[in-house]
């Protein structure tokens, strides 16, 4: 099968790295998104294993499309029956940019249109109930481009399962976990954090160090299509199981200035496996004190409005005092602030261009 798995802008060379990993081949790499080869097996350790990636989909044809005849026509020539049973709901979504087919909503409905027909004629009925699994439809239409797609995994891959509750500004997990990738955590760092909100970082440093699979506590839309056998899954999340590094020495301190927080953290982390791992406590950014041999990856307050831009600027300039720069204790800063490096007191060894949300970010690496 060709698959296709989106991720956040700035972190395709972490996702390569990832798919290759996992058996994927064939890679094609375009911003955003990484297309690959690879059999049911790579599907479910995908879908269980990917850390960086938003969702796993099937990618089922790329054709060229200006007017709703070709859109239904291509679609059309999908064989379809390979994956959906006359039982299965398909529902349609997507999305169209700078192309003549600009009606989301139309090309919503030609889609499902095309599908019907397409369906009708290979089962040789009229109605579909469709109360059987869920099988998405995703539908891209970029400069004409069509790209029509099965999306395996249902909710997003960033929902571990760790996280049902988080603080004010919590950062997604895929993108910690990219992080996480640029930083080299490794089974034996000593990751801390001291603006820890609700653990993320932490947990998703944690994972990676001691190898657990991100979507091993959870299930994915794939897992009830009747086209993939269950087989499949047993053996992949037994793989992954067995791939956990029992032994590694990782450990993780965090800290926030609210007591609250610390609190959610250290609950995250008893859900996500890891709270023996962890060490958290409430304390303000100045008490802190970064050991050695130890590495930084945190994401410290924004400022939107004007007092907390200068709330924030204040304490980039307590970090620049208190953090580890190069040597033994490095740091990994995520922040929108084009002039942070001015206040921290020192320009970073790299730099690189990350999104959080849709807020343009870099990541400061001092090692």
């Amino acid at each position: 099968m060709r698959l296709c798995c989106p991720c956040h802008f700035g972190l395709e060379s972490v996702l390569k790295y990832e798919i290759q990993k996992i058996g994927g081949t064939d890679l094609k790499v375009s911003d955003g998104k990484i297309s690959f080869t690879g059999d049911d097996n790579v599907l479910a350790r995908a879908n269980l294993c990917l850390s960086t990636a938003e969702r796993v989909f099937i990618e089922l044809i790329e054709f060229r499309a200006t007017t709703f005849e070709e859109l239904f026509q291509g679609v059309k020539a999908i064989e379809l029956e390979r994956y959906i049973n006359p039982d299965n709901a398909f529902p349609v979504k997507g999305y169209s940019l700078n192309s003549a087919l600009h009606s989301v909503p139309d090309c919503q409905s030609i889609v499902k249109k095309a599908a019907v027909e397409r369906l009708k004629a290979k089962y040789g009925i009229s109605w579909f109930e469709e109360t059987g699994a869920p099988i998405q439809i995703k539908f891209s239409i970029l400069k004409d481009v069509v790209t029509i797609y099965l999306d395996t995994s249902g909710v997003g891959l960033h929902k571990r399962g760790y996280r049902r509750n988080s603080n004010a500004a919590p950062i997604k997990e895929t993108l910690a976990a990219g992080i996480i990738d640029l930083a080299r955590v490794r089974p034996d760092t000593v990751v801390c954090d001291p603006f820890c909100g609700s653990g993320t970082l932490l947990i998703e440093a944690a994972l990676k160090a001691l190898k657990i699979a991100p979507g091993i506590n959870r299930r994915f839309a794939a897992e009830k299509w009747s086209c993939f056998d269950s087989k499949v899954w047993q053996e992949e999340r037994k793989r992954a199981i067995d791939c956990v590094d029992r032994n590694a020495e990782f450990h993780a301190i965090g800290a926030d200035i609210d007591d609250a927080a610390v609190a959610l953290a250290l609950d995250n982390a008893h859900k996500a496996g890891i709270k023996s791992r962890v060490s958290i406590e409430q304390a303000d950014i100045a008490d802190f004190r970064q050991p050695e041999d130890s590495t930084v990856i945190c994401n410290p307050p924004y400022g939107e409005r004007l007092l907390e831009l200068r709330e924030a600027e204040n304490i980039y300039r307590v970090m620049g005092r208190v953090l580890g720069k190069d040597g033994s204790r490095q740091s990994y800063i995520i922040s929108p602030h084009e002039e942070f490096e001015k206040f921290f007191g020192t320009e970073a060894r790299k730099r690189r261009k990350l999104y959080n949300g849709m807020i343009k970010c870099q990541l400061f690496m001092y090692f």
